[in-house]
């Protein structure tokens, strides 16, 4: 199929979604990390749209804002009063108006749509129909329009499942919404639909046929049924979410990475993972996340990049390990062959080639040089109730078990810390820093405190 024909894409995004119980728009509602209408206008970028255009009802600045984040060079529309499908689209006038070409109309509520499917529209564009319909065979067709077709397999009409009669309703062939345009005038053939339905909305269904009476040919593309999952609820959201993490799991597994129990694996979706990458049973990763090859996650670990309050991602070099029971958050970096072990927490902070936390650490706002050694128990006191201060640690650096390093503070190349110490000032390279108090021990102490409260009780 040739792509060279300039293509629009117009993106309903105006819906109040109720069924959400949310005070949140329904589109802005997320799948691995990336609101459903992200997910869609990266579709569009896939597709490389020529123009976006993204329809909203009024008020809804904070789905405005999404679509420009996503797509900054998106134009967004607003539709005023909402009378159904065909009105949306023509809320879309100006960019329809300045468009010579395709255009498809999608849903912000239908993340799942893949970009074959709408390549597929596209060749049927191109092989002579003026309109083309994504339709599905549905297991329960209740509440769909249903694709009427004569025996070419032509499509003659889309009758909503309200308006459709008792025969009609026995179809299980039904519409997904995305149609596809190769028409002359789409706008004054979107003027021409008439609401006379038991709804009174202006249906784009109903293109079908009002363009049929110009002897314009529609057409039917299939797809499976959950690549039009519209999601309307909570529930919705779930399964949309389970089935995106299936196909990201099966794609990563197929890219060369192994996972010990797919079905417990959450991706985002950004996730870069490379070739060899281990990942074990209840592994949870974020957005902003990039595993380079030979890296093993252990169980029960979360890696967490960008996130509301910061864009610093997750950075993991080629075989380093990670848990169990590890949590990494934003703007960690970890090095070759890093070690990062059980009840570790790395924020903010780069841990260089070959270094250690092995077990119970927290390392936040720091540099640990390569080969250095972080003990159990250990804590990187960045912050003062104010600010976030920065710890240095130099190659090769020993710090013993249970030690606080109170930032900011350097520790130089070398350097040993006596395990139980609070380092408060630089270390020197090469030294030993002890800061704890000296043990004091009190012969025969506990005999005598003993014999004292027995008196003291009994007298």
């Amino acid at each position: 199929m040739s792509d060279d024909r300039p293509l629009l894409i117009v993106i309903l995004a105006a819906g109040k979604g109720t069924r959400m119980k949310s005070s949140k728009p329904k589109v802005l509602h997320k799948i691995a990390g990336r609101s459903m209408l992200g997910h869609v206008l990266s579709l569009a970028g896939a597709l490389r749209a020529t123009n976006t255009a993204v329809v909203i009802g009024p008020g809804m600045d904070d789905v405005r804002a999404d679509a420009l984040a996503h797509a900054p060079e998106a134009k967004v529309f607003v539709q005023e009063n909402q009378k159904g499908t065909a009105d949306a689209v023509l809320a879309a006038r100006e960019a329809i108006a300045a468009h010579s070409g395709d255009v498809l109309v999608l849903f912000a509520d239908t993340p799942l749509t893949r970009k074959q499917s709408l390549e597929a529209i596209r060749g049927a564009l191109e092989q002579g129909s003026g309109i083309a319909v994504l339709g599905f065979e549905a297991d329960d067709p209740t509440g769909y329009g249903r694709l009427l077709t004569d025996g070419s397999d032509a499509l003659l009409a889309i009758r909503e499942h309200k308006d459709a009669s008792p025969n009609e309703l026995e179809i299980r062939l039904c519409n997904s919404g995305v149609m596809g345009f190769r028409v002359g005038d789409l706008i004054g053939l979107l003027e021409r639909i008439g609401n006379d339905n038991a709804k009174g909305e202006y249906y784009l269904t109903d293109a079908i046929e009002t363009a049929a009476a110009d002897g314009v040919r529609a057409a039917v593309v299939t797809c499976d049924e959950e690549e039009v999952l519209g999601v309307n609820s909570r529930d919705h959201l779930a399964v949309a979410e389970g089935i995106w993490q299936s196909r990201a799991r099966t794609e990563a597994m197929l890219s060369g990475v192994t996972m010990v129990a797919p079905e417990t694996v959450w991706l985002s979706f950004d996730t870069v993972l490379g070739r060899d990458v281990v990942l074990e049973p209840n592994v949870f990763i974020g957005a902003g996340v990039n595993i380079a090859d030979n890296v093993r996650i252990r169980a029960n670990s979360y890696l967490e990049g960008a996130d509301a309050k910061s864009n610093a991602g997750v950075t993991v070099e080629e075989g380093a390990q990670v848990g169990p029971f590890a949590r990494l958050r934003p703007g960690t970096t970890l090095g070759r062959d890093v070690s990062i072990g059980n009840f570790v927490e790395i924020k903010n902070a780069a841990m260089e080639q070959g270094s250690k936390a092995s077990h119970l650490t927290y390392v936040g706002d720091a540099r640990v040089g390569a080969a250095a050694n972080i003990g159990a128990g250990t804590i990187f006191c960045n912050y003062d109730g104010f600010n976030m201060n920065r710890s240095d640690v130099g190659a090769g650096v020993f710090i013993g078990s249970n030690s606080a390093l109170v930032a900011p503070v350097k520790i130089g190349e070398g350097a040993y810390i006596a395990a139980g110490s609070t380092i408060t000032q630089d270390v020197q390279s090469q030294s030993l820093a002890i800061g704890r108090a000296f043990q004091t021990e009190k012969l025969g102490w506990v005999v005598q405190s003993k014999e004292k409260m027995i008196k003291e009780k009994s007298g």
